[in-house]
């Protein structure tokens, strides 16, 4: 498992927050997700034999947010 913390730009209510979640539980090899509007972040803990760290930020940036590596 590795955890990782993205920032996120775009992000400003609650449903931003749970947009970006499901989003990314969707993707295989998910454990936890979580994203936090104040920080403009997301923690996500994942299986990277199962995904990889590119497909989980085209699966937040189609959301309309934008990852900032």
């Amino acid at each position: 498992m590795e955890k990782i913390t993205l920032r996120i730009e775009g992000m400003a209510c609650g449903h931003c927050e749970v947009a970006v979640q499901n989003a990314v539980r969707k993707l295989p090899g998910i454990k936890k997700v979580k994203a936090n509007k104040r920080k403009k972040e997301s923690v996500i803990e994942f299986d990277e034999a199962a995904v990889t760290l590119e497909q989980i930020v085209d699966e937040i940036n189609s959301t309309g947010y934008k990852v900032i590596l």
